[in-house]
């Protein structure tokens, strides 16, 4: 638990940082008027302005906006084939590490679907964790939120840097847990086998596939039940406050809507969303704290939570939804990484976090369907394909796992769906980066109250 805390103490300082640099960017845009016009006063009084006027005037132009729709017709080409085949083993393996976007969403809900059936590898229990994804969930959807906003202001380029330092440090971090966690199976196979030779079987017999408990277990028989219906696999309490966040929240973007921007209504009915997403984290996190309710799926079977453990944990959940409403993701490229060093098996890990991406990729394409961000027919399609990718990679990634005795696959799996999508859409954003720049276009921030879909 030591351990834990100093993690916990390192990661704080890591989302202050992040939360900083949010917030001065927030008050650079809300400064506009009386930045700009000291600037014009200045820029009169000398002919040569300043580098840090230019570097302003660069970043700020009211007036100016370098956000254009670009929305082909929907035709059937070889674009289409290379999309849907690039989109369809992103959504494959990002079901099953736990992670995605707005844009499978309907690869979340068939991933959900699918692991509703599914048992704790080790535990008696389903392999969704509620009280995890209900701790972090409701902070994840407020962080969509300011995260959808934060991309309508934020330039492109500074939208890319922010993608790529995020995901190449989260996918180092996803890949060095991934070979601590391979070699801990290497080592529960040799004890197998040794206890195999030990009771006079043969050492070339193939050593049964056992997952790894995330700790020591509290159930030696392994009495667990194989398989359940639905029904009774799921804790219905847990998921209905879960499904009650969602209603309340889409019901205030939809109220937004019809609100002018930056208007009083428009403001309150952001601020509405904070003691829903606080209430329902508050109530989770308490009875942590208390002892009333525990993160079973970890295998401790007790519940030493501090309160600045339980602030942080939510604090992650607003940083993931930010993350994830200001790249297009559904947060899963934070949540999977954090869920592992809480100490949850890959598998539950996995299947928590596409709980809560579930709800936030939802409510993420509601947000930017209002905003009027996507066409609709390309996202429809790519619904649809997603849908079956997510299906069968879950489906042949289980198998593996079972052939291979490797829990760890999906965190390897994780961690290289975050460093593709680094490297992919990190080059995509630098490409149209520089030709924003050979054609002198506008890279400033955006204006979010003269914003007009």
């Amino acid at each position: 638990m030591s351990e834990l805390r100093w993690k916990c103490r390192r990661s704080l300082r890591s989302v202050i940082v992040l939360f900083t640099i949010f917030a001065l960017a927030f008050a650079f845009v809300s400064a506009e008027r009386g930045l700009k016009g000291n600037i014009d006063s200045k820029t009169r009084e000398s002919d040569e302005p300043s580098f840090f006027l230019r570097a302003v005037d660069f970043l700020w132009e009211p007036d100016q906006t370098g956000y254009h729709h670009v929305w082909p017709e929907f035709e059937f080409n070889w674009q289409i084939v290379v999309g849907t085949l690039v989109g369809f083993c992103g959504a494959a393996f990002g079901s099953v590490g736990g992670v995605g976007g707005g844009m499978i969403v309907g690869a979340s809900v068939s991933t959900v679907y699918y692991n509703l059936r599914l048992r704790h590898p080790t535990l008696d229990m389903p392999i969704i964790d509620y009280d995890l994804a209900l701790l972090i969930q409701p902070m994840l959807m407020l962080g969509i939120s300011l995260g959808v906003a934060f991309n309508v202001m934020f330039p492109d380029w500074m939208v890319t840097v922010l993608l790529i330092i995020l995901f190449l440090g989260t996918s180092t971090k996803g890949f060095l847990k991934g070979c601590e966690t391979w070699n801990k199976e290497t080592i529960e196979k040799m004890e197998a086998a040794k206890r195999l030779e030990s009771n006079g079987v043969s050492g070339g017999t193939e050593v049964e596939y056992t997952p790894l408990p995330a700790a020591p277990s509290n159930n030696p028989g392994n009495n667990k039940k194989q398989e359940v219906s639905i029904i009774e696999n799921v804790y219905w309490k847990e998921l209905g406050l879960l499904v009650f966040v969602w209603i309340v929240f889409l019901a205030l973007q939809i109220a937004k809507k019809n609100m002018p921007t930056c208007s009083v209504g428009y403001w309150v009915i952001n601020l509405l969303q904070i003691p829903v997403a606080v209430g329902v984290s508050g109530y989770e996190a308490v009875a942590l704290y208390q002892g009333r309710r525990i993160i079973a799926s970890n295998g401790q079977g007790d519940s030493n939570f501090t309160i600045g453990q339980l602030i942080l944990y939510c604090s992650f959940g607003i940083l993931a939804g930010v993350v994830g409403g200001l790249l297009g993701l559904g947060g899963g490229f934070i949540m999977g990484p954090l869920f592992l060093e809480l100490g949850v098996p890959p598998q539950v890990s996995s299947a928590t976090a596409t709980v809560a991406m579930t709800f936030s990729s939802s409510m993420s394409v509601v947000e930017y369907y209002l905003l009027k961000r996507f066409p609709v027919p390309y996202a429809l399609y790519l619904v649809g394909v997603a849908t079956i990718a997510a299906l069968v990679g879950q489906h042949v990634v289980r198998r593996l796992i079972t052939v291979l005795g490797r829990a760890s696959l999906i965190i390897f799996i994780l961690a290289s769906t975050i460093f593709i999508s680094a490297i992919s859409l990190g080059g995509v954003g630098i490409v149209n980066m520089m030709g924003k720049l050979q054609r002198h276009e506008y890279m400033g921030f955006e204006n979010l109250c003269k914003y007009s879909g």
